[in-house]
């Protein structure tokens, strides 16, 4: 058994690399070219038989020799501060590499799982969201790079599965966390810990009472596996349905990390969903899969990660990136 995984550096693709090779995959091609990924997430991969690095750009193609049984689609700059800084590679990465990405898949025969996003129900307005629900999203705000690049990468999905017969299927991740996020990414979480244990205070946006659905890395990429054993063309929603407001996460943060810095309030960036849990009934009525490590314990294993890789010596803490092509992928 041979996969492709697209922005296989990530935080998710790293994961994800990872665990093929454990459940049984023969051989695992990480593909990136490091524009948000990260070498030292997949350095410990480098030394397995069956992990091959390939660095390029799939917004220019991607060409995999040999035979390939799957391929999952995770790349994509995927925190408001990375599709930000980078909206036409988010928008090409969504189009062109999505297109790429499912030419390997149909012409090798193999498996497509794309990693889309809760992004494409936008600000909803109805909640929690099922697969079901169209959404509500501006396509000329700010955010609309990266949910009209999975928006349209969902429509691309079901018309490769429509008119070329390309079995293929779609995952809506929700706000996932654990180690290897990049501690200044922009995300809620990496945030407010990298705050905590620095002793600076700790930012909420808005009133604080916006929420996430917060879902444990280890429970996302085994519904991912369930998904790519699965024929099931989805949209399926993936994430944990426990909603917490962002000044509890705060408050929580700050207590598991011993930190006394107080909580201050920033402005709510321009269309910040004010709510977000998913409906996961199809997952588990379809993948049997239900997240199985509470918020809490995710929480003290990304802290006790984060604290490690602070403590680690300077020569240790950067991986030099292979040489690989400019502009455009990364990782859900």
């Amino acid at each position: 058994m041979r996969a492709v995984v697209t922005g296989g550096a990530g935080f998710l693709g790293s994961h994800l690399c990872e665990r093929l090779l454990e459940s049984g995959y023969d051989h695992v091609v990480c593909v990136d070219n490091f524009l948000t990924g990260n070498p030292e997430n997949i350095a410990h991969l480098t030394v397995r038989p069956g992990f091959t690095l390939q660095g390029c750009d799939v917004i220019h193609g991607l060409e995999v020799e040999g035979p390939v049984d799957a391929v999952l689609h995770f790349a994509s700059p995927a925190s408001p501060a990375d599709y930000l800084r980078h909206p036409l590679a988010t928008l090409r990465v969504g189009a062109e590499g999505t297109r790429h990405a499912l030419e390997l898949a149909t012409a090798k025969g193999a498996r497509f799982v794309l990693a889309s996003t809760s992004e494409a129900y936008g600000d909803p307005l109805v909640h929690p969201q099922p697969e079901s629900y169209w959404g509500h999203v501006n396509p000329v705000g700010p955010r609309g790079c990266y949910d009209e690049a999975k928006r349209f990468a969902e429509a691309m999905v079901m018309a490769y599965r429509r008119q070329r017969g390309t079995d293929a299927g779609i995952v809506r991740i929700f706000n996932t966390f654990g180690p290897r996020m990049r501690p200044g990414d922009g995300r809620v979480v990496p945030t407010l810990i990298r705050q905590a244990l620095d002793g600076a205070p700790l930012t909420v946006t808005g009133d604080g009472s916006q929420t996430r659905s917060l879902c444990y890395v280890d429970d996302l990429v085994d519904g991912v596996l369930r998904m790519l054993g699965a024929d099931l063309a989805g949209p399926v929603n993936l994430g944990n349905p426990h909603e917490v407001t962002m000044l509890e996460l705060a408050g929580w943060i700050r207590e598991l990390t011993g930190s006394r810095a107080e909580i201050v309030l920033v402005p709510l960036p321009e269309d910040d969903p004010r709510r977000r849990r998913p409906d996961i009934a199809l997952a588990g009525a379809e993948l049997g899969w239900t997240p199985a490590v509470p918020v809490a314990d995710g929480l003290l294993r990304t802290i006790e990660w984060f604290t490690e890789r602070a403590e680690r010596p300077a020569h240790l803490a950067e991986v030099p990136a292979p040489a690989a092509p400019e502009a455009g992928m990364a990782v859900s």
